[in-house]
Order: C-alpha cells, then sequence, then structure tokens
C-alpha cells in the first residue's frame, strides 16, 4: 500500500476513533487518549511515521507491543512474547505454590496449583491453537512441572502417566477444547454473534450422506483474511477441529454435556512426542 493509501486508512480510522468518543460522551463514558495506544498488525512501524491516528486532538503513539485483555500482542502476531510472559508468572506461582507441599495433601494442592497456575495457561488459551511446537512447549513445561509437584513424582519418570492419572489435558489439548466449547456455544446461540458470522454450515453441492453430519465450511485459503496467520484464524481452526469430533458430539443436547464428550475424545487422542519427552 502507497502513502495515499496509509493515508485514506488513517482517516476512516480517525472518523471511527471520533465516532466512538462521541457515543462514550454521549453515554456518559471517557476514552483516555493518553492511555490508548496504536499496534500496526502485519506491517513496518516505519509504513506509518508520517500518518498517526488522533484522537480528541491526541497523536496515538505506535508501539511494538501492546497489552490487550491481558493479552500481550505484537505487529507479527506470533505470540511468542505472550507466551514467554505466561510461563515466566506461572513458574514463579509454582515455585510459590511448592512450598505448600509439605502442608497439604494432594487434593488441597491440586485445587492450589488450579487456582494459581492452571487458570493462567486457561486464560485466552483459545489464541494457542495453531502454534508453533516450540513456543507452546514453553506453557507445557509449566503444565508439567505442576503435575509433578501435585503428584510428588521424580522429573525422571515419563510424563504422559502423570497427565493421565491427573486426568489433565496437554495444553494444546486444552487449547483446542476451549474453541471447541466456543464453537458449540456459537452454534446453539449461547455465544457472541461476531462468532457465529465466522461460522458456516457445511453444504455438498451434491447429496451426500456428509450433508447429514452437522459439518461446518471450512473457508478457502483466499477467503482468510491474513496470510501469515490464516491457519490459527477461528473461522479457519474452528471448522476443522468440529469436523474431527464424532457425529454423536456434534449433536449433543446441552453444553454440559457436549464438554464431557469433547474431554472424552481429546483424551482418546495420542498424546505428542513433544510432551512425552518432558
Amino acid at each position: 500500500m502507497d502513502g495515499n493509501g496509509h493515508g485514506e486508512a488513517v482517516n476512516v480510522l480517525n472518523r471511527c476513533l471520533a465516532a466512538t468518543m462521541d457515543w462514550m460522551r454521549t453515554n456518559k463514558l471517557r476514552l483516555n487518549p493518553d492511555k490508548t495506544e496504536m499496534l500496526l498488525v502485519g506491517g513496518s512501524s516505519d509504513q506509518m511515521v508520517d500518518v498517526q491516528p488522533v484522537l480528541d486532538g491526541v497523536a496515538l503513539p505506535l508501539k511494538e507491543q501492546i497489552h490487550s485483555l491481558r493479552v500481550l500482542l505484537e505487529s507479527s502476531l506470533s505470540l511468542e512474547t505472550q507466551v514467554a510472559s505466561v510461563a515466566r508468572s506461572a513458574f514463579y506461582q509454582l515455585r510459590l505454590v511448592a512450598q505448600l507441599r509439605p502442608y497439604r495433601d494432594r487434593d488441597n494442592l491440586a485445587s492450589v496449583v488450579h487456582a494459581l497456575v492452571t487458570s493462567k495457561l486457561d486464560y485466552c488459551n483459545g489464541l494457542y491453537v495453531g502454534l508453533p511446537l516450540k513456543t507452546v512447549q514453553k506453557l507445557q513445561l509449566v503444565q508439567n512441572a505442576a503435575a509433578r509437584l501435585v503428584t510428588g513424582t521424580r522429573w525422571s519418570e515419563h510424563i504422559k502417566p502423570i497427565l493421565s492419572c491427573l486426568h489433565w489435558l496437554p495444553v494444546c489439548f486444552r487449547a483446542q477444547f476451549k474453541v471447541l466449547v466456543l464453537t458449540y456455544k456459537a452454534l446453539h446461540g449461547l455465544g457472541p454473534q461476531y462468532l457465529m458470522e465466522r461460522l458456516s454450515r457445511y453444504e455438498p453441492t451434491r447429496t451426500l450422506r456428509s450433508r447429514s453430519k452437522a459439518l461446518l465450511q471450512v473457508p478457502t485459503p483466499r477467503e482468510a483474511r491474513r496470510v501469515a496467520t490464516r491457519e490459527r484464524a477461528f473461522s479457519v481452526v474452528a471448522p476443522k477441529l468440529w469436523n474431527d469430533l464424532f457425529d454423536e458430539v456434534h449433536l449433543a443436547p446441552t453444553l454440559l454435556s457436549f464438554r464431557r464428550q469433547v474431554k472424552t475424545f481429546l483424551f482418546s487422542q495420542p498424546f505428542s512426542m513433544c510432551f512425552i519427552m518432558f
């Protein structure tokens, strides 16, 4: 995109920001320009050096990283910084929990681990689906350490039986579980409208048996918006994961029943070798 294209894009953004500010004022709210930041996704900061969005007369700074709902985002959307931050914070909490081990039984210790450590791994973990294994592995190491702490097992022991004994899904499967639950909610009117709009029922052009399987349409690469992250987009990931489920799981009558069946299904999948190694 040339300079004129960038300028027009910023003009459109400025009009959106002005409309947002007017709406907030009308509803007795205030958007603080000094605390508002801008992230250029998929581009270089050099492209925007001469054109900056303005909010209420204040030029918004272009940042290399920003926090959105406690998720650290960078222009490439690789989430490497976010994952490293979560792993560091979770390990810190795990070291604190380890001091309680002589004074708590296994069930109580597991409750503390879930409250202070697992909650960090699960927060917005739907974003982790499709990330490179070397990135997700940082979070898996945290879960492995937590499982060994709760069970009192040595580092030399195989991690797969430990996770299976605790009935803990590995990190990558927990992320898939989150996306599948969001998909079920969206299809049954229990989720936000913007997620429903990203899903389409599969309609074969000919009369096939798959017509009755409640499958979802997987968008083509051309229909995906961003080249770099198309395989991680909800509109791509959700249909793929959904279509891999058994037919009876698709037809679960309630959310509770669906969650139980999905967890059973995911546990039936063999653990990836990267999780067995540690």
